[in-house]
């Protein structure tokens, strides 16, 4: 049985291999033992994405004639509430816009809201006005579609939101995730009569929206 020469400058060589084959074993436990804490710590303290409500939308105009026209005129406010349900993760938002559209389609311009941040179990409410630049012009079967809500009586309008958010855990703060929240607001036009005629376009209690409601959050 023969004994493995480590003497000399091949020892010297041996003792570095066996070093370094320690040293990388060691640096590799460590990033494993940071990335299981860090795992751990995100399973216990998992963020829960916050809740929005729509509590009011008050629409100063919205007016369109077809089929003379597809111009979309509308000026709005909306007020939107965020909370923060988690007990140990803050937020902090980011670059997050508010607009409106009418099935599907964006009828205001993007407005948008200041960076914030929610500790714990904090409340946050914007009440942005929502405008279109100058006008919208709308596909005309759109436009048509409008129109007939709004002499049936009765508008659907969707308030989103769309931006960025981060996490907070202690001093830890995660990257950006994209927030996706859709509001919408049941309106009734000149108390549910429709316009059959009347002027359109708005004013004073023309459109009242109907209840205040809970938001679809992805995050």
């Amino acid at each position: 049985m023969t004994v493995k020469d480590c003497g000399g400058h091949k020892g010297c060589e041996c003792e570095r291999h066996r070093f370094y084959r320690k040293l990388c074993a060691a640096l590799l436990a460590l990033i494993l033992l940071v990335l299981f804490v860090v795992l751990i710590v995100w399973l216990v303290l998992r963020p829960h994405k916050p809740r929005f409500y729509l509590q009011d939308l008050s629409v100063l105009c919205l007016n369109v004639t077809p089929p003379a026209s597809s111009y979309l005129f509308t000026t709005m406010q909306a007020t939107v509430a965020a909370r923060n349900i988690n007990e140990r993760v803050g937020v902090y938002y980011d670059e997050v816009d508010v607009y409106a559209q009418y099935k599907d389609v964006a009828i205001t311009v993007p407005t948008r809201l200041p960076v914030g941040y929610q500790g714990h179990g904090d409340q946050s409410v914007w009440s942005p006005y929502l405008q279109s630049m100058d006008s919208v012009q709308l596909p005309p079967q759109l436009a048509v579609a409008l129109a007939q809500d709004e002499t049936a009586g009765y508008v659907l309008i969707d308030i989103r939101v769309d931006g960025w958010v981060r996490w907070k855990v202690g001093t830890w703060i995660s990257g950006h995730y994209h927030l996706r929240v859709n509001c919408p607001a049941l309106l009734t036009v000149n108390e549910g009569k429709g316009s059959y005629g009347a002027n359109t376009g708005g004013g004073t209690g023309y459109f009242r929206f109907q209840q205040a409601a809970a938001c679809a959050v992805d995050v």
